[in-house]
């Protein structure tokens, strides 16, 4: 990708998470990156494809995130990896999990599907645990990471670290 179609992606990234989507145009876009709205238009058709090219990053960044989980062939530790997932996010790219939250909610865009390599991770962890509700024990689990998340980026989570350590604790990690 172009140093230009990054201003680009950052500017619409910083309007689309502050202002939202709907409000915010090609042009307004193109004048806060610093380029002419035709090189949006080159680079990527329209407002949607903006959107659609920064969806993919957070699906891409969302697959980085978890693989070291996935890999993991100790039970305790996929559980624990994926507890502290949320604390291992850059305040610095918190904009950017922002707008993948709103749109999950805002689009009906979701990564259910993304997840299932977690999810089918954290089942056999807990299987292997002997668990009685593997499934279900997984499903909490990303429950906890959703809210735990999503508390996070709203700066609502003031004990953080006090809480992941509670978190692991609670599992006996």
């Amino acid at each position: 990708m172009t140093e230009k179609q990054e201003k680009i992606l950052n500017a619409a990234l910083e309007l689309f998470s502050k202002v939202g989507y709907n409000a915010t145009s090609t042009s307004k876009v193109a004048k806060a990156a610093g380029v002419s709205e035709g090189l949006i238009f080159r680079h990527f058709e329209n407002k949607e494809g903006l959107l659609k090219a920064l969806m993919q990053k957070g699906e891409e960044r969302m697959k980085s995130m978890i693989v070291d989980v996935v890999m993991e062939t100790q039970p305790k530790e996929v559980i624990r990896k994926t507890l502290e997932l949320p604390f291992k996010v850059n305040p610095d790219e918190y904009d950017f999990w922002k707008l993948q939250f709103k749109l999950k909610w805002e689009m009906e865009h979701h990564y259910h599907d993304k997840m299932e390599p977690l999810r089918a991770a954290l089942t056999n962890a807990f299987a292997k645990l002997n668990y009685e509700h593997p499934a279900l024990e997984a499903q909490i689990v990303e429950y906890l990471l959703d809210a735990t998340s999503s508390t996070l980026l709203k700066g609502q989570l003031t004990n953080a670290e006090e809480f992941k350590h509670f978190l692991i604790s609670k599992y006996k990690l």
